[in-house]
């Protein structure tokens, strides 16, 4: 029952430490898809005194994806109280041309101000709202909510990264005769710390198997993908081949460089 708690105790911390990580994998996607729907609905508009070519206007910056003419119809209309035939098709030649660009991908604000200063040098160029404020705003926001997760992901993998190494160290101890006996026949150094090698190995693909489960789960729950659809975006919350391969490696690697450290520290003392 004892052994049991132990290997118990393992998996568990192990599993954190998947789960945490898989955790950051998940946001670090959400954050990408969020700044592509982002990136289709920012836009920079424009304001020339004459009609621009759209060749001419993606020259400008690598970033612009696609040019829009913005017509004035809808404007002059609202403008409109009586005004004569004549006068309307004399206010759209003499109204300034708009026009927005689409751009490639949500850009960061170093790029946003690069791309406004290059089109302010073009010379048919009078004017460009680049909603700045608003931008800044949102992208401050996601790289907070980044950093909240990655800080959350580190502290909970350096904490049981500690607890493993304990736990690693217990099992050390209550093998210590054995392996000095074995130490006495002349056993090598890797055949006494077998059995911790075989623990950590074990419990590692315990731990992995465990999450490739519960993120299997989790990925096709319907109340989580609800709550990517209400934002507007589709990530892989848990790819089976290559985040639990992932997965696997980290609990399995990690695990066989603790038990080396105990090993390795086992040996100077002696």
């Amino acid at each position: 029952m004892k052994s049991i708690k132990n290997h118990l105790s393992l998996v568990i911390a192990l599993l954190s430490i998947l789960f945490s990580m898989q955790v950051f994998v998940v946001a670090d996607r959400s954050i990408d898809a969020y700044k592509e729907t982002l990136a289709h609905k920012y836009s920079v508009v424009i304001v020339s005194q004459k009609t621009l070519i759209d060749e001419d206007i993606l020259k400008i910056n690598d970033i612009v994806a696609s040019v829009e003419e913005l017509k004035p119809d809808a404007v002059i209309e609202r403008l409109n109280s009586g005004m004569s035939k004549k006068n309307m098709e004399l206010l759209k030649v003499t109204l300034p041309k708009f026009y927005k660009l689409h751009l490639k991908y949500y850009p960061t604000p170093n790029e946003v101000k690069k791309l406004t200063k290059d089109l302010i040098g073009h010379t048919s160029i009078k004017k460009v709202e680049d909603f700045s404020h608003t931008h800044d705003t949102t992208y401050k926001l996601l790289l907070l909510f980044k950093g909240v997760v990655t800080v959350f992901a580190l502290c909970i993998f350096v904490v049981t990264t500690l607890l493993i190494f304990k736990e690693l160290r217990i099992w050390q101890f209550k093998h210590t005769e054995r392996m000095s006996i074995m130490g006495l026949f002349g056993a090598p150094l890797w055949l006494r710390s077998a059995v911790l090698f075989r623990l950590a190995i074990v419990d590692a693909i315990i731990a992995s198997v465990l999450a490739y489960g519960v993120f299997t789960y989790i990925s096709m729950s319907p109340w989580i993908l609800e709550q990517f659809t209400s934002i507007g975006i589709e990530i892989v919350i848990f790819d089976s081949v290559l985040d639990f391969m992932k997965l696997s490696m980290i609990a399995v690697g990690l695990s066989i460089l603790l038990a080396s450290m105990i090993v390795l520290g086992h040996k100077e003392e002696v």
